[in-house]
């Protein structure tokens, strides 16, 4: 840990580099959880990664190793000056300077495997904690054509995204994750492994993204707007909180519905399993 706390103040202090708040940086100095990042990911020659946010470029390094390509999407300009001068002798390595949330990754994940040979694509990050939901959404969202997606997060959102919907932890983007992944703990990350310290315990979470969805769904935009809708209203009853957002037609026909489908009306949105929303879904759509 020591020659990677000495390699990341030397690169920052050649820089003038400090952290920007703004952009949630906090950088990694723990070697012992880049290993695991990079071990955990499985990633070979056959591979691309596509690193979010690679700061200093902690990461990258032990990627560049074992990746076919390293494509670096970074925000900061003053990072991307110190990842071409680290870099510049890697013929896998590329980088874009661009915000990750208005990056075209289908576009680029085509291109690449057409032009490039990849055979998997995997995402690899440290994220920033102050946009880790949007970005997580967005790599689900756009069904990207990847394997996998390991990421370091708040350890408080880490947890509510990789349980199995349905408890007082859940939150809309559960149901997301789960649709799609099948989700797994690596390991929980000390303050300390951080320049500065962030205020908060990070961990390490894998998405493996399924071949099949968990649960079949005629419309799955229909079941995640009928989440959505009920989460942004989970004090309320689901019945409640659907009727108020127009879901339901009126509570009549709310109540029907889930009379129909064996569902208590004063259920709430974190009482329904993934299967619940499905059939609601369903029926709402006839």
């Amino acid at each position: 840990m020591a020659n990677l706390v000495d390699e990341t103040k030397n690169i920052m202090k050649k820089y003038g580099i400090r952290a920007n708040k703004d952009l949630g940086q906090n950088f990694l100095i723990n070697s012992e959880v880049v290993e695991n990042i990079v071990n955990s990911s499985e990633i070979s020659k056959d591979d691309m990664v596509i690193e979010i946010g690679p700061g200093l470029g902690t990461l990258t390094k032990y990627l560049l190793e074992k990746a076919g390509k390293v494509l670096c999407i970074e925000l900061d300009k003053k990072m991307i000056e110190i990842l071409e001068d680290r870099f510049e002798e890697y013929s896998n390595f590329e980088i874009i300077n661009d915000d990750v949330l208005k990056v075209d990754l289908n576009k680029i994940i085509k291109e690449n495997k057409e032009n490039e040979k990849i055979k998997n694509v995997k995402i690899v990050a440290n994220l920033p904690y102050y946009i880790t939901t949007p970005i997580i959404m967005k790599l689900l969202e756009e069904k990207l054509d990847i394997e996998s997606i390991t990421v370091m997060i708040q350890k408080e959102v880490a947890d509510r995204l990789i349980e199995v919907p349905s408890g007082k932890n859940t939150g809309a983007i559960t149901y997301t994750i789960y649709y799609y992944c099948d989700s797994e703990k690596i390991m929980e990350v000390p303050n300390s492994s951080f320049i500065p310290e962030p205020e908060v315990t990070s961990e390490v979470i894998k998405m493996k993204i399924r071949k099949e969805p968990v649960v079949k769904v005629e419309n799955p935009k229909v079941m995640f707007m009928i989440i959505k809708s009920a989460f942004m209203q989970r004090r309320k009853t689901l019945l409640n909180a659907l009727t108020n957002a127009q879901v339901f037609i009126s509570k009549q026909e709310g109540i029907k519905i889930l009379n129909k489908l064996g569902l208590n009306e004063n259920v709430r949105a974190e009482n329904l399993t993934i299967e619940n929303y499905a059939d609601l879904a369903k029926e709402i759509s006839k």
